[in-house]
């Protein structure tokens, strides 16, 4: 018998923390975050952390496990995570996986299967050589080779995200196939699990509005400091942690390069940006599960909704 599984995603700024500690609640269930920056420690208001009064009681999984100097990457997620969904089901709970990371909850639905290569230590020549163009030839250019080989990547690995555009460079030279379609082959794998994939969503002007309210909010908050502090620390803007939306775009104006007000219109941008290539991604996946915050209006609703589906499909 397959052992159940939640997932509740959608894209950032959407709501899912406060639904996902009631379905929690709800349910006798433990969450784990499926979000690649809430894993660093140091680093909370430009990843909208949840606080320790917010969880209510919850467990939380995945939060605060890294220092904001280490790397982190899918295989370090999928290991992290299962070992969580262990000791959960040990205790006779549900796991619910919270994130808008769609590559991270893909990894766990279709247990996909990826080597440890990334964390051996070892540059391979031809990564070397990617770095290099990268150094001499900016990340807009690495991603044009990347669009060459393998478009549909091209399309769901953002330019910025140097390392992932790297890696599906070098899997296309070491396989002589995109690492899209191996990714595709293991999406038909069928899932070890009974899983329920919600994509919690609502109208695109009033989901951008939310967004510019949170940047705005983090602002004041101390967003600035925060990235501050991350520098003096010791992190650089080429680690992993400071690739973050909510960081690459304040170091600027830290360095003096832009104003604030031009800093803060980037971040906006940027992230309105974002949250359109999430949705993109969750419409091609299958067995999604569309939560509709406008039709749906209450958090009641919602988790009344949820809850009748996971009754039909036997998770619950």
């Amino acid at each position: 018998m397959k052992k159940p599984l939640i997932i509740l995603t959608g894209p950032t700024a959407v709501g899912k923390t406060e639904l996902s500690i009631r379905l929690a609640k709800e349910l006798n269930g433990e969450i784990i975050s499926a979000d690649s920056m809430q894993v660093y420690r140091r680093m909370d208001i430009g990843t909208a952390k949840i606080k320790p009064e917010e969880m209510d009681g919850v467990p939380h999984h995945l939060i605060d496990i890294l220092d904001s100097k280490e790397d982190f990457n899918i295989y370090l997620f999928q290991k992290y995570a299962k070992a969580a969904m262990e000791q959960i089901y040990d205790r006779g709970k549900i796991p619910i996986i919270v994130g808008g990371t769609g590559f991270y909850i893909q990894s766990i639905i279709y247990d996909i299967e990826f080597n440890d290569e990334d964390n051996s230590g070892n540059e391979s020549a031809y990564r070397k050589e990617l770095n290099d163009y990268y150094e001499k030839n900016g990340a807009s250019k690495l991603h044009e080779l990347l669009r060459e080989v393998d478009p549909v990547s091209a399309d769901t690995i953002h330019e910025n995200n140097v390392k992932r555009v790297i890696r599906a460079l070098e899997f296309f030279k070491e396989n002589n196939y995109p690492i899209s379609k191996h990714n595709e082959e293991q999406k038909l794998k069928e899932s070890p699990y009974n899983f329920a994939y919600f994509v919690l969503n609502q109208n695109r002007d009033i989901l951008y509005d939310r967004i510019e309210k949170r940047i705005d909010i983090m602002i004041n908050e101390g967003l600035v400091d925060e990235v501050k502090s991350l520098l003096g620390y010791g992190c650089t803007p080429d680690m992993v942690s400071m690739q973050g939306i909510g960081y690459k775009e304040i170091i600027p104006y830290i360095e003096g390069k832009c104003s604030l007000e031009e800093a803060v219109y980037i971040l906006k941008r940027d992230t309105r940006h974002f949250a359109k290539r999430q949705l993109t991604w969750f419409r091609r996946e299958r067995e999604v599960i569309w939560v509709d915050k406008d039709k749906l209006t209450t958090v009641d609703e919602q988790i009344k909704y949820m809850k009748q589906v996971l009754v039909e499909r036997m998770i619950i």
